[in-house]
């Protein structure tokens, strides 16, 4: 047997599985309501509000990179899904695909990775389940999991919120996680020190919540703030107008980008929250955000507008330039 390498025996319910799963996963994720005996665990849920449900799916590569793994991108990005809706997250499933041949001391430093990131989200893994696929058919290791959370019953939020004249904010620079990712292939020959944005946004979506002007939050993954703004003008009929000079991108991203002809404005973020609030409202949502750790470089970046449901960009030498929606993955599995 092989003691340091995932082997097909480690997935067949026997005496391996159970090992691996005492020894790595319990070890690292062990909390009052974890049972691994169990097939479905009961859960203590805040009476005074609503339950908020997500699912998310991870497959990154390289597993680990600066400012994160798989481990603790799979805790973050299903908490961030939920704070952004308004909750507070609270429990999260998990389920680990294993490839055969995946070293055992990098499986606990992901899964290491991921408890950590539990414990500093506040949240709790409470159930799970682990399979094994041969050598060959995955890429080292894929999560999924399941998230819950409470939110006030009274909350409204989201896009059908949303009305002209509305202001759009972004709680930090955009495109850190792609680049950073990027940077950890060694594509192109590139290498840096940019780190991952990847973090719980629950302080900076907790923190709004109490702003009467509060429309709608999203997390900018996939496709990035270009994305967001294009889902914006489908699901309203509005249009949005963006400040590109006030969109914050660090000099690193900035770089590689030009080099490379990718957009900032479609690159992933992991850590990042877009908000939009009425105009009365939009000072107090960012001096809140500027206020907290993670929001010291939020702007407000452009507002919605009546027309036609485009995106605009302005750029630095007054010109303008539609953000059309996403066809290519400029950067594929990055989370």
């Amino acid at each position: 047997m092989d003691d340091l390498h995932i082997t097909l025996a480690h997935g067949n319910g026997g005496r391996f599985m159970r090992e691996l799963i005492e020894s790595i996963f319990a070890r690292h994720l062990s909390n009052p309501l974890l049972d691994i005996q169990a097939d479905a665990v009961p859960l203590p849920i805040d009476g005074a509000g609503e339950i908020v449900f997500t699912t998310d799916g991870f497959t990154v590569q390289p597993l680990e990179f600066p400012g994160g793994t798989i481990g603790s991108l799979a805790v973050h990005g299903t908490v961030n899904d939920l704070s952004v809706a308004g909750a507070r997250p609270l429990y999260l499933s998990l389920n680990a695909f294993i490839e055969e041949g995946l070293e055992i001391a990098q499986l606990e430093r992901i899964i290491s990775s991921l408890a950590t990131a539990a414990r500093e989200a506040g949240v709790q893994v409470v159930a799970g389940d682990t399979k094994v696929v041969r050598r060959g058919e995955g890429g080292g290791i894929y999560l999924a999991t399941t998230g819950i959370g409470v939110r006030d019953r009274q909350l409204r939020l989201g896009m059908n919120q949303i009305r002209a004249d509305d202001t759009v904010l972004v709680s930090g620079p955009i495109g850190d996680h792609g680049i950073a990712v990027m940077f950890a292939r060694e594509q192109f020959g590139l290498r840096g020190d940019l780190q991952s944005d990847a973090a719980s946004v629950y302080p900076l979506t907790s923190a709004l919540l109490g702003l009467p002007g509060l429309r709608f939050m999203r997390d900018p993954t996939r496709g990035g703030l270009a994305m967001i703004a294009n889902e914006i003008c489908r699901a309203t009929g509005l249009g949005v107008r963006l400040n590109g000079p006030a969109i914050p991108v660090r000099d690193p991203v900035v770089s590689v980008c030009e080099m490379l002809g990718y957009d900032p404005l479609y690159l992933a973020c992991e850590g990042r929250v877009v908000a939009v609030v009425t105009p009365e409202d939009a000072g107090a949502a960012l001096a809140m955000w500027r206020a907290l750790p993670q929001g010291g470089a939020a702007a407000i970046i452009g507002k919605i507008e009546s027309g036609k449901p485009h995106v605009v960009l302005e750029t630095e030498f007054g010109g303008e330039r539609l953000l059309e929606e996403l066809e290519d993955d400029p950067l594929p599995r990055i989370c």
